[in-house]
């Protein structure tokens, strides 16, 4: 029998491979050269001799370390298990398994493995926010949990820790990521159902802010007019002008490349890569067409002779290897008395829509093609560019030509003004 002072003391001969020290019912104490204790249990099942690890010796339980006391314990567990049929180095192999299965199914494991699969497909902008709120969010309070035990009212509560800060947008964005993964579980065989169907509802609703705009003629008159006064730089000015005329998203505009535009065409090709959509849309979609007034055409003849000889429209000031900053046509605006709750870059886009369905009786489903809006079915963006071309070709004239006598009304006895290239 051994006791804990024969085993703090054992040291192996420098010339032998190993020290074994016998205990009672085939426990041993395993002695290395170089000092290493480790604690075996030899039994025999099936008609083979076998043997278990019980982990490395020392004198009192600490950590992973194993003391004479607890190593028998440990061989006497094992000799229950024998006893009762089971191989108990496969049950260990097993419990193994079942713990790294375990982990596999986590809310945190199964989030990361759907990240993965759909990354490829999203914008890196996007993944690396949607993976950042996990982590932040939701991570912490229930990444070790199994995805089948994670029920409605647990996730509740980490979604209302985002509403007590008052980020109900964040809330509400955080939820559909909880919905992604559940369904991606469920389609996996990790959950059975998504507990985040129960949560409709339940979340304060989100007080929707629309981008500020000017939505009446004679306010947008009064702006154009402004527009045609700004005394900033003239790249900024005519940056702002083709924003009216032409209400495609500000980073589109600010970023228009020379060789994206056709004089003899009229028309300016955006690439796919740069409008908003999915990784697979960007990579594979076609350009979106931006037909050409006549004014827009006399705007970026007027900037030509200023920056054509870069690749960008309205570059940098302080490097032509950067489009134009997404806070110049903001202060700009500032500049020309209008604050950021009354008009917006993206806000021509807004003014745009409104006033042609309600002053040129425009067909919606013409302009929500040209704003690049998005359509659901099978025809999709075939549908509009296939017969909505012309029509936008029209509509886009028409556009310039309407304003262009908004901004040219006589105001209170002053002189007619064209600012929009004419």
């Amino acid at each position: 029998m051994l006791t804990d002072s024969l085993c703090k003391n054992a040291t192996c001969p420098p010339h032998s491979l190993r020290l074994r020290l016998s205990d009672a019912g085939g426990l041993y104490l395993e002695v290395t050269p170089n000092g290493s204790k480790r604690w075996f249990w030899k039994y025999r099942f099936g008609g083979k001799e076998k043997r278990l690890a019980l982990g490395a010796y020392c004198e009192q339980r600490r950590g992973p370390h194993v003391s004479l006391k607890q190593a028998r314990s440990d061989r006497d567990k094992a000799r229950l298990l024998l006893a009762s049929g089971v191989d108990p180095a496969q049950r260990r192999q097993l419990d193994k398994l079942e713990r790294q299965a375990q982990q596999q199914i986590t809310f945190e494991a199964v989030a990361r493995e759907f990240h993965g699969t759909k990354i490829t497909s999203l914008s890196a902008h996007y993944a690396g926010h949607w993976l950042g709120r996990m982590e932040r969010e939701a991570f912490p309070w229930i990444g070790s949990l199994p995805l089948a035990e994670i029920t409605a009212p647990l996730l509740l509560q980490v979604l209302r820790r985002l509403e007590a800060r008052g980020l109900l947008e964040s809330a509400q964005k955080l939820r559909q990521g909880l919905g992604q993964v559940f369904r991606y579980g469920v389609a996996t065989g990790r959950c059975e159902r998504n507990p985040v169907a129960d949560l409709h509802g339940a979340l304060k609703a989100v007080q929707v802010k629309h981008m500020a705009a000017v939505l009446e003629p004679e306010a947008a008159g009064a702006l154009l007019r402004a527009i045609h006064s700004y005394k900033g730089q003239p790249e900024t000015r005519i940056a702002l002008a083709l924003a009216a005329l032409l209400f495609q998203r500000p980073g589109n505009i600010r970023a228009m490349e020379w060789q994206e535009i056709s004089f003899e065409k009229a028309l300016w090709s955006i690439p796919a890569s740069k409008m908003k959509g999915t990784v697979h849309a960007k990579r594979n979609g076609r350009p979106h067409l931006v037909p050409l007034a006549p004014q827009a055409l006399d705007l970026l003849r007027e900037v030509q002779p200023l920056t054509g000889g870069g690749r960008y429209v309205f570059p940098c000031t302080l490097t032509g290897e950067r489009p134009m900053s997404e806070n110049t046509l903001r202060a700009a605006l500032r500049r020309m008395g209008y604050s950021n709750d009354e008009m917006t870059a993206h806000g021509f886009r807004a003014m745009a829509r409104t006033i042609m369905v309600e002053q040129l009786d425009v067909m919606p489903d013409v302009i929500e093609a040209q704003l690049a809006h998005s359509k659901s079915g099978p025809l999709g963006s075939a549908y509009d560019r296939a017969e909505f071309m012309e029509k936008r070709r029209h509509m886009m004239n028409e556009w310039a030509t309407y304003l262009e006598r908004l901004a040219g009304q006589q105001v209170q006895g002053k002189e007619e003004v064209h600012p929009l290239g004419r």
